[in-house]
């Protein structure tokens, strides 16, 4: 007997894992476990631990999966606000205000990640997709959309493939298109093993001799005492620090306040019988706003050695002042100054939300920076993750370049 087939689709689970739509009831399911499946990633993911970001790169396979524009979108939107979770309550706290501007700026910068892979999401399975997934990484990693572009999943390339470099990165992105063909299983395992590996063989950057790192408990106070007692506070501190050998000591993001020329010359006197060299954060006024800065002193001169290329959007960064003449937010320089020399070395500063997205340790690494210098004031950040997120995505990218990495932060 000649069996007759029914015309039927495949069964649910055949379905599912080769990415093609079935009118079977189960499969009626499938945008939901994949939403399910995206949040998990992006929570666990970006748990503030460097061993766990390897997970994010499993979300190209979940886009690839969605069996329509709008479940790709679901999908990107899932990953994104399970992975930035920390935001809403952060913001809340920076402004001492409710919660809404943190939730609007939340959803805002979800609803930018998932319209640009949803935008160039394509049901045919091949290299196309992985092409268009390829044009989405770069967007989210570079301006304009890359402003926002937090929890990339390429960050992971510091744990799978630690001192690899240029060749590590290109690896990764490799990894990450081939997640979006019908090879994705191959990839599952090799991705499986390049992390027990790394999990097995833990690598860790450290300082260079002599560079000192400074973490302070100040809370909100950090930057805004403008008494005489809490600069000799912080002069006391960095003594301190260069009696036990310190060469160069780096204090968090906007130790100093204000940066003047009284403030200079105070700090200029007070390490002239020093051979230590201070970097700090400070704010420098300008006329439409300010730019918030890392300022170099030692006892013989000082200067601003860094301004930073993207403050936190909304809540410092506002270029609609600007463009309103109203003023008063932190200037982004974008692409200046990605490395600085400080003490004979080439350094890679990067200060607080510059450490979330890809693009100004990536511009570092290929001006030749030598050492990443990563400082933050994570007051804010309380009861959350953010803080611990900046630290492993750092963490991972010093990682890659196997280069010594300092940190500072406050909280």
């Amino acid at each position: 007997m000649i069996p007759v087939t029914s015309g039927r689709s495949p069964t649910p689970a055949f379905s599912v894992w080769r990415g093609r739509s079935s009118p079977s009831i189960p499969d009626c399911w499938r945008p939901a476990q994949l939403v399910a499946g995206a949040v998990a990633i992006g929570w666990i993911g970006w748990s503030g631990h460097v061993m766990t970001l390897p997970l994010a790169m499993l979300f190209p396979a979940l886009w690839a999966w969605a069996p329509n524009r709008v479940t790709a979108a679901a999908v990107s939107m899932g990953y994104f606000l399970a992975a930035s979770r920390g935001l809403p309550q952060g913001v809340s706290a920076f402004y001492a205000a409710d919660i809404w501007p943190g939730l609007a700026l939340w959803i805002g910068a979800s609803c930018l990640f998932a319209g640009v892979h949803a935008a160039l999401w394509l049901r045919q399975p091949g290299w196309t997709r992985a092409l268009r997934y390829l044009v989405a990484a770069v967007l989210m990693a570079f301006p304009p959309f890359g402003i926002t572009g937090w929890a990339h999943p390429v960050t992971a390339a510091g744990v799978l493939f630690p001192g690899w470099g240029w060749w590590g990165l290109t690896a990764a992105v490799a990894m990450l298109l081939v997640m979006t063909t019908r090879a994705w299983p191959v990839m599952m395992i090799v991705l499986a093993g390049l992390w027990l590996w790394s999990a097995t063989n833990p690598t860790k950057p450290t300082p260079s001799a002599g560079w000192r790192g400074v973490d302070l408990s100040l809370g909100r106070g950090l930057g805004r005492e403008r008494s005489l007692a809490y600069q000799n506070m912080l002069m006391a501190l960095v003594r301190e620090r260069a009696a036990s050998g310190a060469r160069v000591v780096i204090l968090p993001e906007s130790t100093l306040g204000f940066w003047t020329q009284t403030l200079e010359g105070l700090w200029i006197k007070a390490l002239r019988d020093s051979n230590v060299t201070l970097l700090a954060g400070a704010a420098v006024l300008e006329r439409h706003g300010y730019d918030n800065v890392m300022v170099a002193i030692s006892g013989r001169r000082a200067n601003v050695l860094y301004r930073e290329r993207m403050p936190v959007p909304v809540s410092m960064w506002q270029p609609w002042t600007t463009w309103t003449a109203a003023g008063g937010g932190a200037r982004a320089h974008f692409f200046a100054n990605p490395v600085v020399e400080l003490a004979g070395t080439r350094i890679a500063p990067v200060i607080c939300y510059e450490q979330l997205i890809a693009w100004p340790i990536l511009q570092s690494m290929w001006f030749g920076a030598e050492t990443v210098v990563a400082v933050g004031n994570g007051w804010w950040t309380h009861g959350s993750s953010i803080v611990d997120i900046q630290k492993a995505s750092i963490t991972a990218w010093a990682q890659l370049f196997a280069l010594p990495l300092v940190m500072s932060f406050n909280t």
